[in-house]
């Protein structure tokens, strides 16, 4: 089940719950949240496009790129709350 994070520009940004395997990371999509969206990983020093399924514009990547820049630390945060780390 998705656990939503934040929207922007009419973008969902969420975690899926069964993914505290892999590196921190988020799903953005319209709409409603897909398995078959794009993703990337976050660390405090980059933000990583790791695969772009949802096809999103580059323009609009390199927004939400800068916007989760801004926001890592909040997402970060909200990550080991959601998986208990």
């Amino acid at each position: 089940m998705p656990k939503a994070l934040l929207d922007f520009m009419g973008y969902k940004v969420y975690f899926w719950s069964n993914e505290n395997n892999e590196p921190i990371h988020v799903h953005i999509s319209k709409g409603n949240p897909t398995e078959s969206a794009t993703k990337f990983w976050i660390t405090r020093e980059e933000i990583e496009l790791i695969q772009n399924k949802s096809e999103i514009p580059a323009a609009d990547l390199k927004k939400i790129q800068k916007y989760l820049w801004a926001n890592r630390d909040t997402i970060i945060a909200r990550w080991y709350q959601h998986f208990g780390m």
